[in-house]
């Protein structure tokens, strides 16, 4: 999945909601996957069966019947594996995609992470949950001289932050 149809698709969802999202994905997914196995084991019984039936057919029948019905058997030999084949893409294709709309839905929640920790130490709810490196802390203004009191005390404020925020 392309990163610009991933944000169309996802872009104004909340967490929640992709999360819900994701797992009704991985729900719907389930059937259909024991279906294929259910399948492919029918698949495999039927050719076990139609070995069988060709080893009691081939003792029976007269050698001139014989290749006739091989040949029967191999075209319906062949098309069992087609089908077996073109399930296994479909189980394939499943996995590519829900592997990356996992990746891309971690890629968020990383990133989400970092806004909350951000977010917690704007906000004062203290630093012990979050776990900052030093690239997530924004560094402050330099103080520009100006003698007005807001601005000393938006300047000081910041220092504090960025200082407890480094720990």
């Amino acid at each position: 999945m392309l990163k610009e149809e991933f944000e169309q698709r996802w872009g104004r969802k909340s967490l929640r909601e992709m999360l819900c999202a994701i797992e009704e994905y991985v729900g719907k997914l389930k059937e259909p996957m024991e279906d294929v196995k259910e399948s492919n084991n029918a698949l495999g019984e039927s050719i076990d069966d139609l070995r069988e039936q060709s080893r009691d057919f081939v003792t029976m029948c007269p050698t001139s019947n014989r290749d006739t019905i091989q040949e029967l058997l191999d075209s319906q030999g062949k098309k069992l594996t087609k089908r077996n084949d073109a399930l296994e893409a479909m189980v394939i294709a499943l996995k590519k995609e829900t592997i990356g709309t996992t990746k891309a839905l971690s890629t968020i929640i990383e990133k989400l992470k970092v806004e909350l920790a951000l977010c917690r130490v704007t906000m004062g709810e203290g630093v012990s949950s979050a776990t900052l490196s030093n690239e997530d802390v924004p560094k402050s203004k330099e103080f520009v001289g100006t003698r007005s009191a807001c601005d000393v005390d938006n300047f000081i404020w910041r220092k504090e932050n960025y200082f407890h925020a480094k720990g």
